[in-house]
C-alpha cells in the first residue's frame, strides 16, 4: 500500500518534484472567484447546485435552525461540547498579549497596542464528515480577541442544510451569522461580499484543495490564516513504537480525505515490516476504507532513515501539519525539529488528541507551509500598531541620526521634516 523509500535521499528527491497546487485547480478557482465577484448570490446558488448537488433558497441559516440544533443535542453530547469549549478556551486565553509601552523619560514613550480585526470569516468544512470541533477551534480565538463580527460558512448537505452538530456548536458559542455555502464560492463571498453577505477582513479555517487555492488567490484583498489544504501526518518511530498504534494513527489521518497525506519515518526495518504487514490486515474492517486506501496509495510514504538526525532533516523538509514523535528519547529529536504545525510526543499522544478537546488548536498549516506559518490562535485575530512619542529633549537627541539617514538615502525632504523642528 505504502510507497516505500529505502533511504531519505530518494524520498527527498521526490519531495522536491511535488507541486502544491495543480494548474487545473488554480484555473477553476479563478473562474469561480470571478463569477461570484460579479454575480453574487445567484452564482453561489448555482455553484452549490453544481458542486454540493443541492438547492439552497436562503443562504443565511435562520436562528430557528440553530436553536433547534442546540435543543436536539442529547445530554452527553452537550456536555462533550461544553467541556471541549472550556478546554480550548483555557488554552487560548494564555495567548492574549498585553499592550506594552517603554518610557525613555517622562513624556517620551515607545510601545505596541493591539486591536481586534473588525470582521472575521470562519470556514468549517463539510462533505464527508461533520466538524463541530472546527467551529470551536476557529470561533474561540476570534471571540477571545474580541473580533467585532464573526461570520461562519459551511457547505450544505444534499437537503440544503448545514450539519446540525455544526449548528449546535455555533449556538453554544453564541454565534448568529451563519451561511450554507462551501468551497471556493464561499471564500469568494467572504472576500468580496454579495447581496446577502457583507465582506470580511480575514478568512480562517481548513478546507480542501479548492478552498486552499481560493484563500491563496484572495489574499491581499483579505487576510488569511494559512494555506490549510488536505490534512497531513508524519510519524517518526523507532523500535519502541507499537506497530498497531502507528498504523491506526495513519488510518485516522487518512480517513479525512483521499488527498490526505501520511508519512511514516523510521530507523527500524523491523517496525517498517510490521507496519507494512499490519496495514492490509487491519484495513478491511475499517469504516471509510475506500478513503483510507486512496489516501495511502496516492499520498502515503514509508521512509527508512539511518538515525535521529536524518529523521529530523526529513521532517523539516516535509514541514508536516501534524507530527508524532514515537521514539525512546523524544526530547533529542524534538530539539532538532524546526518545521511542524502541531507536535505530539510519546506512544500515548496521538494526533487525534489534538483534533478534539485537549486544548491546542487543530487548524494548522499544511502543504509545507509550517516552514513559515503557525497554528491558528488569538494572534490571528489581532493586529498591532506601534506607538511612538518624543518629548522635546529626546527628539533633539535623536534628530541628527534621522537627518544622517535621510541624507544617505537621498531623501532630502525627510531630512527637512526633521530639521524644521530643530530651528
Amino acid at each position: 500500500m505504502f510507497k516505500r523509500f529505502e533511504n531519505a535521499a530518494d524520498f527527498q528527491a521526490e519531495e522536491r518534484t511535488q507541486s502544491l497546487i495543480a494548474p487545473e485547480i488554480s484555473a477553476t478557482v479563478a473562474d469561480i472567484l470571478q463569477a461570484v465577484r460579479t454575480g453574487g448570490d445567484e452564482k453561489i446558488k448555482k455553484f452549490t447546485d453544481r458542486f454540493d448537488r443541492c438547492k439552497v433558497e436562503e443562504l443565511r441559516v435562520p436562528q430557528s435552525a440553530i436553536a433547534r440544533s442546540v435543543a436536539g443535542l442529547c445530554a452527553s453530547t452537550r456536555t462533550l461540547f461544553e467541556n471541549t469549549i472550556m478546554n480550548v478556551r483555557k488554552f487560548h486565553e494564555l495567548q492574549i498579549q498585553p499592550e506594552w509601552s517603554g518610557h525613555k523619560s517622562e513624556g517620551s514613550r515607545a510601545g505596541v497596542r493591539y486591536n481586534a480585526i473588525g470582521n472575521a470569516g470562519l470556514y468549517v468544512p463539510g462533505g464527508r464528515a461533520a466538524y463541530p470541533s472546527t467551529v470551536i477551534m476557529t470561533a474561540i480565538p476570534a471571540q477571545l480577541a474580541k473580533v467585532g463580527r464573526i461570520v461562519l460558512v459551511s457547505p450544505p448537505d444534499l437537503h440544503g442544510n448545514v450539519n446540525p452538530l455544526v449548528l449546535a456548536a455555533v449556538g453554544l458559542l453564541g454565534l448568529d451569522e451563519v451561511y450554507a455555502m462551501g468551497g471556493a464560492q464561499a471564500i469568494a463571498a467572504l472576500a468580496f461580499g454579495t447581496e446577502t453577505i457583507e465582506r470580511v477582513d480575514k478568512i480562517v479555517g481548513p478546507g480542501n484543495a479548492y478552498v486552499n487555492e481560493a484563500k491563496r488567490q484572495v489574499f491581499g484583498i483579505v487576510g488569511i490564516d494559512s494555506l490549510a489544504g488536505p490534512t497531513e501526518l508524519a510519524i517518526v518511530a523507532d523500535d519502541s513504537a507499537v506497530a498497531e498504534h502507528v498504523v491506526r494513527d495513519l488510518f485516522a489521518q487518512a480517513e479525512h480525505d483521499p488527498d490526505a497525506r501520511v508519512v511514516c519515518i523510521t530507523t527500524s526495518t523491523v517496525l517498517a515490516e510490521q507496519v507494512e504487514k499490519l496495514m492490509p490486515e487491519l484495513l478491511p474492517n475499517c469504516e471509510r476504507r475506500d478513503i483510507i486506501e486512496a489516501s495511502i496509495a496516492h499520498n502515503g510514504a514509508l521512509v527508512l532513515v539511518r538515525n535521529s538526525d536524518e529523521a529530523a532533516v526529513v521532517v523539516n523538509q516535509v514541514a508536516p501539519e501534524h507530527l508524532q514523535i514515537m521514539v525512546a528519547s523524544p526530547d533529542e529529536l524534538l530539539s532538532e525539529i524546526q518545521n511542524a504545525g502541531a507536535i505530539f510526543i510519546g506512544n500515548n499522544t496521538p494526533a487525534v488528541a489534538g483534533d478534539y478537546g485537549a486544548g491546542p488548536n487543530h487548524v494548522l498549516p499544511t502543504g509545507g507551509t509550517a516552514r513559515f506559518s503557525s497554528p491558528l490562535g488569538v494572534w490571528d485575530f489581532v493586529k498591532a500598531s506601534s506607538v511612538l512619542q518624543y518629548q522635546d529633549s529626546d527628539f533633539a537627541d535623536a534628530a541628527a541620526t534621522f537627518i544622517e539617514f535621510a541624507q544617505l538615502e537621498g531623501l532630502s525632504n525627510h531630512g527637512e521634516a526633521i530639521s524644521c523642528r530643530r530651528k
